[in-house]
């Protein structure tokens, strides 16, 4: 039975939705048991630890890209109507986005995808900053953050088509793409052999994010091509899915299923699985007020900030960079700026505690 058939005889909504399922699944297991998460890497990178975590990161986007690229100089993919090519951009908003996002994931010790992740291992923080970011990402897309989200968007725009894509802009197709993405293996790999970092069972994991993204990307086109109703071509994203899925929850049944509505669910089973085979389910909660207050904080500007820039760090940093998006490359390094800023000023705030609040020693008389 070819796929024209079962789109016939299923509809758009439930094969797209099962695919979304099977593929944000195994993203959800792969990202746990590598423990893929792109505020780890950021930190690595700022405190000049080039080892393991930074590793996992490169790969995984290493692959995405390598893979993407491929697809599309085999032409068994076309991106040329995803919407972060063919609609209007904000440069702007791509930047300011990704440091509010970037400062947000600091705060909540994860991105989006890591909350997603971890909540499915039993992480409370993880969860609680989870729907704090659904909710704020709905109130960025169409609620009271809506209008100062457009504002700033407004600033700073660029139109759709190829002045959208950094390779398209500068006359390259795929393949350079491709030696882009090889560019970043050689790193990841350059680092595994200098650091003696001898896990294969990780560097698999991580491989498998990157062909998560690359997946989503493929299928979604795939079922484009056959399908006889319009249907969006989109890479793994978690903002826009999030604030579906909290919409779902307080609207009325009967909505509309598409690849989203698998995908999220999807990836919460996968990590949980993945938790299973690594023996890592453990119930987590807040120590303090200070902390519950740094979390909700955080997953605010992290909601927010990913609608403003169109992207969380797997939507726009995975997915809109394997295509070379302008305003996906810009988001990414507005998060590796923003988080490296904050954690930087986060660390010197808590030395400065030790420092100032620590009693001084008693004085022994002699």
């Amino acid at each position: 039975m070819d796929l024209a058939t079962i789109l016939e005889q299923w509809g758009d909504g439930t094969v797209l939705a099962t695919g979304g399922a099977v593929i944000g699944a195994l993203f959800g297991y792969f990202a746990q048991r590598s423990r893929f998460c792109l505020r780890a890497a950021v930190i690595d990178f700022w405190h000049h630890n080039f080892g393991e975590r930074l590793a996992v990161w490169l790969l995984a986007f290493a692959t995405a890209v390598i893979v993407v690229q491929l697809l599309l100089l085999l032409h068994l993919l076309d991106v040329s109507s995803a919407r972060q090519l063919a609609t209007r951009g904000s440069l702007s908003g791509a930047l300011i986005g990704g440091l509010l996002f970037g400062i947000g994931m600091v705060m909540t010790r994860g991105c989006a995808s890591r909350l997603l992740v971890l909540s499915a291992n039993g992480n409370l923080r993880a969860l609680l900053s989870g729907l704090v970011f659904a909710v704020a990402a709905q109130a960025a897309l169409a609620g009271v953050l809506a209008p100062l989200r457009l504002w700033i968007s407004g600033w700073w725009t660029v139109e759709a088509g190829p002045s959208r894509s950094i390779l398209g802009s500068l006359g390259l197709g795929p393949l350079s793409g491709v030696l882009v993405g090889l560019f970043w293996l050689a790193c990841a790999v350059y680092l595994i052999r200098h650091r003696r970092l001898q896990r294969m069972r990780l560097w698999l994991a991580a491989i498998g994010c990157g062909l998560g993204v690359a997946l989503a990307w493929w299928y979604t086109c795939l079922v484009s091509s056959q399908s006889f109703d319009t249907v969006a071509i989109q890479g793994l994203t978690f903002s826009g899915p999030s604030a579906e899925w909290l919409m779902r929850v307080l609207s009325p049944a009967g909505q509309k299923m598409g690849f989203d509505f698998g995908m999220l669910p999807g990836v919460f089973v996968g990590s949980f699985i993945g938790a299973l085979v690594g023996k890592d389910l453990k119930l987590e909660g807040f120590k303090d007020g200070y902390s519950m207050t740094r979390y909700i904080a955080g997953a605010i500007l992290m909601g927010f900030g990913s609608m403003l820039a169109g992207g969380c760090a797997v939507g726009a940093g995975m997915s809109g960079g394997a295509i070379f998006a302008v305003t996906a490359w810009l988001t990414l390094m507005g998060m590796w700026v923003g988080a490296g800023v904050t954690d930087k000023l986060l660390d010197g705030a808590s030395l400065a505690q030790q420092i100032f609040e620590t009693p001084p020693a008693p004085v022994v008389a002699p």
